[in-house]
């Protein structure tokens, strides 16, 4: 028997482990001596793709639509196919701007625009919140399952009791606790965390050893091996077509737009864009990556299918819920000690994925939303200040709370009438929002901010008419008649068959019409507008990004009038004394000492460490209201210096004549 205390006390002690983890891992970095220097320890941290949705959710769906789980794989192994071209140059492009998230990237693309770092956090944020809320459903769901052992009857997580009674409400609390924990410890002005790392690979080993034995179990314990449960299967009326292309809704068309989807999403939403990009420490660690990530993928898929089936077989249909038979197998064996090595595995998956996404997103909360909103409201009081690094982390705490409980909101209001699955397709594809502004960014120069502009608001308002106003409506939120026959009976306005589009399932709908507005914006928009030099500077820096050496003149820097001592007081503010004084000595001894006067090089410096803090478009609003000048090139500096030497030169030889 399992009772309460056992459960939450092994679930505590697990979640101090990763604590312990993280912990020592920050200890390493601090003394220099970093433990994720190495790609193994790369390439795991990339698994925290693989959350709840993976451990619980995939089984759920193959039990219904066979391999229709593969899609969702098959996108980040071919994603990983081109690393080399597209993620290394984000990498090396992400390590010379010092760009600390995905809003920070875009925005400095596109001129260090504020306005589109505020427009891609408000995305994330609404994009986001269905796949936290599978998170908590499945904690919740497997917690409450596991009380019952050995009973696996179906058991659904109503939300009809009050908060105060919910599972799923305490799950949040103590996830935002540990979260805080984790993640808000300090303000690193490069926003990297390496302990975080740390544990994430850790987990990652932990999730598939829990997921294969259960997977073994099924396999070579219940089933004489995987002859016999195929077998078995095949010969099996209702689930023989699972085991054929047939079963998958869409047909080759759905497979492609959840590939499509799984390659923007694995690359684009928020925690993974932070792993893959900000906490890479050396750019050859992608070529391991490139081979070693899909492998991790192919193992801890392989025994999504066994399971499935091997749950249908045993459990009559209904009775047991199909996304709970990872747990309820083991349960169901009378094998106490797996079912709770595989609830741990679970709550890793989950655990992991909540506070690397929140606290990722609460940076961006801070820098992209909550800072330019101080900057522009009370000026005067920010530049009072002699130390907001303890500002910073507490807006980042309530921003991790704030986020964790919209999630549990979204599935209490929202989410409980949705699949694992279902809910985190619809994260997917406000993530794959992002990839036009990327992507085309990367290749052509002439991408503008007003083209991205246009294009991510017309993809973000069809992802949600599309996809977030019909899960509302399913809710009961919005008139099912919404979905039915469109606002106000307009057939044309459907949001499953817009413009007439029918047959076609909704979330290949849902890519189809937002890619479509959404680069079909981005194109245009730019085409039709002229970029500032900023826009421009910084698009031939993103586009060209192999061809520059690091000061080969391209760079852009800043020649205005302002003291050392201003500089040193700017950067204390935020980052706090300490921090302020080790970078200035770090940059004293890489220049021979400290200027004499404050040169364009040092403003850069003093940007890029403030960039790391508060954003790439606040760091510029506080460089440009303590320097008074002008944005210029380092090319622009070298030939004024030529000139007046020259200058010298000539007059030197005037002089001797």
């Amino acid at each position: 028997m399992l009772s309460d205390g056992v459960i939450i006390a092994s679930a505590l002690a697990y979640m101090g482990v990763m604590f312990g983890i993280a912990y020592y891992g920050d200890q390493r970095a601090d003394a220099g001596r970093s433990i994720i220097a190495n790609p193994y320890i790369y390439t795991l941290s990339l698994a925290i793709y693989c959350t709840a949705w993976t451990f619980y959710g995939s089984v759920g769906l193959a039990a219904v639509s066979g391999v229709d789980f593969l899609p969702v794989y098959l996108g980040p192994t071919l994603m990983a196919v081109l690393f080399w071209f597209v993620l290394r140059r984000i990498v090396r492009i992400t390590k010379v701007h010092r760009i600390t998230s995905i809003a920070d990237f875009i925005a400095s693309r596109y001129g260090k625009s504020g306005l589109l770092a505020g427009m891609v956090t408000l995305i994330v944020m609404l994009g986001i919140l269905p796949y936290i809320s599978i998170q908590l459903k499945a904690v919740a769901a497997s917690f409450s399952l596991l009380r019952q052992y050995p009973d696996v009857n179906r058991l659904a997580i109503s939300t009809q009791h009050p908060v105060w009674m919910d599972t799923t409400f305490f799950v949040a609390l103590v996830l935002s606790v540990f979260t805080i924990l984790f993640g808000t410890r300090h303000i690193d002005n490069t926003e990297r965390h390496e302990g975080m790392v740390a544990a994430v690979a850790f987990e990652s080993m932990f999730k598939l050893l829990a997921f294969l034995s259960v997977g073994v179990m099924v396999t070579f314990l219940i089933f004489e091996g995987p002859g016999d449960l195929f077998q078995r299967a095949a010969a099996h009326p209702d689930l023989a077509p699972l085991l054929r292309f047939e079963a998958v809704p869409g047909g080759y068309g759905g497979w492609l737009s959840l590939t499509f989807l799984s390659m923007m999403a694995f690359l684009f939403l928020p925690r993974q864009f932070q792993v893959l990009v900000v906490e890479n420490v050396n750019e050859t660690h992608i070529r391991k990556a490139i081979w070693l990530f899909p492998l991790y993928l192919f193992a801890i898929n392989l025994f999504v299918l066994p399971i499935a089936l091997g749950g249908r077989l045993l459990f009559n249909q209904g009775v047991v819920d199909a996304d709970t038979f990872v747990l309820a197998l083991p349960m169901a064996e009378h094998l106490p000690l797996l079912a709770l090595f595989a609830f741990l595995g679970g709550l890793s998956a989950a655990a992991s994925m909540i506070m690397f996404e929140t606290v990722t997103l609460s940076t961006m909360v801070c820098n992209d939303l909550v800072m330019p909103i101080l900057l522009r409201a009370n000026p005067r009081w920010l530049a009072s200040q002699t130390d907001l690094s303890g500002l910073l982390l507490g807006i980042r705490r309530v921003g991790i709370v704030m986020l964790i409980l919209l999630g549990y909101l979204y599935f209490r209001f929202v989410g409980e009438s949705y699949a694992l699955v279902a809910s985190g397709l619809v994260s997917f594809a406000a993530a794959a929002q992002f990839a036009p502004p990327i992507l085309i960014g990367l290749y052509w120069k002439r991408a503008n901010r007003r083209g991205a502009l246009i294009g991510l608001s017309g993809g973000f308002a069809v992802w949600a008419y599309t996809l977030l106003l019909p899960a509302m409506a399913r809710s009961g939120w919005i008139a099912t008649d919404f979905v039915e026959t469109g606002p106000w009976g307009l057939e044309l306005l459907k949001p499953y068959a817009l413009l007439g589009l029918e047959n076609l399932d909704p979330y290949m709908h849902a890519v189809f019409w937002s890619m479509l507005a959404n680069i079909g914006g981005l194109v245009f928009g730019s085409m039709l507008s002229q970029p500032d030099p900023l826009e421009q500077a910084q698009g031939s820096q993103f586009v060209d990004i192999f061809k520059r050496e690091r000061h080969d003149g391209g760079l852009l820097l800043w020649r205005g009038v302002v003291e050392t001592t201003e500089l040193y007081d700017l950067l204390a503010r935020f980052l706090g004394a300490q921090h302020a004084t080790e970078a200035f000595n770090h940059y004293a001894q890489d220049h021979g000492g400290y200027p004499l006067q404050t040169d364009a090089w040092l403003i850069r410096y003093t940007e890029q460490l403030l960039a790391g803090a508060i954003g790439a478009a606040s760091a510029r609003a506080m460089i440009s209201s303590t320097a008074v000048g002008e944005v210029v090139t380092e090319r622009t500096l070298e030939l004024a210096g030529e000139k007046q030497r020259a200058e010298e030169a000539t007059r030197a030889k005037s002089a001797f004549l």
